[in-house]
């Protein structure tokens, strides 16, 4: 569910006079990743790595309150829910956005993303969930990247994290992630703190 917050009631306050007006809102950090437990499991499992770390960064953000309230055109919202939205390849060669609510259970969560981005590649049509709170993501496994800063648009204020190929090694896997936040979201604290949350996570996955 989506309601109305009175930035001068909310504890963003100070950073929506800073930040709401400002050409260049967005901030973008970069963290390096040991993700060796989540294509351990994957293999394990026969489940796909992208949705475990879907999974993983719902559940990281889960744990962040700043991840509830967003500013949309000029105004701030909260959320009681979140979802991840991910990019899809269909069946026409062309690409679609596909929202899926995060829960706490895995298997849950892994049901529905299968459901959603089955639908999506096949039906061609993008679907989206405006009664949650959508944390974006976009994979480009063709090459590997050190970072990604996605461009910025006042039609879309959403965090988004965002990563290219996994970097294989002897021991482990490791992987670059970019995330890109507005500022009158979250400062950066809560977002360094969301980060070192996302690497346990995928640790303890």
């Amino acid at each position: 569910m989506k309601q109305p917050v009175s930035p001068e009631e909310s504890n963003r306050k100070e950073a929506f006079g800073l930040w709401m007006s400002s050409p260049m809102p967005m901030v973008t950090l970069t963290k390096t990743f040991d993700i060796t437990h989540v294509v351990k499991r994957s293999r394990q499992k026969g489940l796909s790595p992208n949705m475990l770390l879907c999974w993983c960064i719902g559940k990281a953000a889960s744990l962040t309150k700043e991840f509830y309230t967003i500013p949309e055109k000029g105004k701030l919202f909260r959320y009681n829910s979140l979802a991840i939205n991910v990019i899809v390849n269909n069946t026409k060669g062309g690409i679609n956005s596909c929202d899926i609510p995060y829960s706490d259970e895995l298997e849950t969560f892994c049901a529905e993303y299968t459901r959603l981005t089955v639908a999506a590649r096949t039906n061609c049509k993008s679907i989206f969930n405006e009664e949650h709170m959508i944390i974006g993501t976009s994979a480009m496994p063709a090459t590997e990247l050190d970072s990604v800063v996605n461009q910025y648009t006042e039609m879309f204020c959403n965090p988004m994290l965002l990563w290219g190929k996994f970097r294989k090694g002897w021991f482990r896997t490791t992987l670059p992630i970019s995330f890109q936040f507005h500022h009158v979201q979250m400062d950066g604290g809560h977002a360094a703190q969301f980060l070192e949350n996302l690497q346990q996570t995928i640790s303890t996955l």
